[in-house]
């Protein structure tokens, strides 16, 4: 039976291959082709070097967006995690109604990234007329604390329901003997319940980062990136200077910056799975 399925396994790999190479493969390697050239469609391309890389690397607007990107994905991704694993702690308690707050916490991620945005910027535009601030248009200190929030309400039941698994996978054999020994709770958890989920935390952190770097429609939403491009994250950055200007110059400078933008992620998720997985505790 085992050298058959080893037999036939490369049959059923391959719809799935053949998916991943037609629709990730060759048009990552077409778009990273077009990133040195001036196009208006990928037929109509002319080749110009790494000047769209230059003028990339040179634009105050994309780097302030990198700049922006990373201070919002630090805080979102150490709030969504800090938050995620202290209801999953409570919610692992024998209490009552856990399984009712596990899906009201869980429901929002259900929810489309452009309806939260939309939703979130009548409520915050509200309370900051009720305060007399200026609205989210104008106001890009809101408008930062308030992709953290919508995010974190996003993000949190997710990532709780994650940890869940994990915390619930941790021996009470471990927890007895440590209590036997006059472990309080503190020690408990630093010492016994965090080490032990480390893969939880690992898979938790990197959803965050990922998603964190790549959020565009809530941040579309929400803010546009006003005011003046303040609140605008690299991925709205690339948008608007791919599809909202004219000119096959701008084509090749914004997939540059696309290029640019997934190299940044995946050598930052990588460098972050290296530093977790090397803490994980083999259970």
């Amino acid at each position: 039976m085992e050298k058959a399925l080893k037999r036939y396994a490369p049959i059923f790999v391959l719809p799935t291959f053949a998916a991943f190479v037609i629709g990730f493969i060759l048009p990552f390697i077409q778009g990273l082709y077009l990133s040195f050239c001036k196009f208006t469609t990928v037929d109509n391309a002319s080749w110009v070097g790494i000047s769209n890389y230059t003028a990339a690397f040179t634009d105050a607007s994309f780097m302030n967006s990198f700049k922006f990107t990373v201070l919002f994905a630090i805080v979102s991704i150490v709030s969504i995690n800090v938050l995620a694993f202290v209801l999953a702690t409570l919610l692992t308690q024998n209490l009552r109604g856990t399984n009712v707050f596990r899906t009201v916490f869980f429901m929002p991620n259900l929810i489309g990234g452009i309806v939260l945005g939309y939703i979130w910027q009548i409520l915050i535009n509200c309370l900051l007329a009720i305060l007399g601030q200026p609205l989210l248009a104008l106001n890009s200190t809101a408008g930062y604390w308030g992709m953290i929030i919508l995010m974190c309400w996003q993000q949190v039941g997710y990532m709780m329901i994650i940890y869940i698994a994990g915390l619930q996978n941790v021996s009470d054999d471990l927890i007895e003997a440590a209590e036997i020994d006059g472990a309080g709770k503190w020690d408990i958890l630093w010492r016994i319940k965090i080490p032990m989920v480390m893969s939880s935390i690992t898979i938790c952190v990197f959803l965050t980062l990922t998603n964190s770097f790549k959020l565009f429609d809530q941040n579309l939403a929400l803010t546009g990136g006003e005011p003046s491009h303040a609140t605008e994250m690299m991925a709205l950055n690339i948008y608007q200077t791919f599809y909202a200007r004219s000119g096959m110059q701008w084509k090749g400078y914004g997939q540059a910056k696309a290029v640019i933008f997934c190299v940044l992620v995946i050598a930052i998720s990588l460098i972050q799975l290296r530093a977790t997985r090397s803490k994980e505790v083999q259970q």
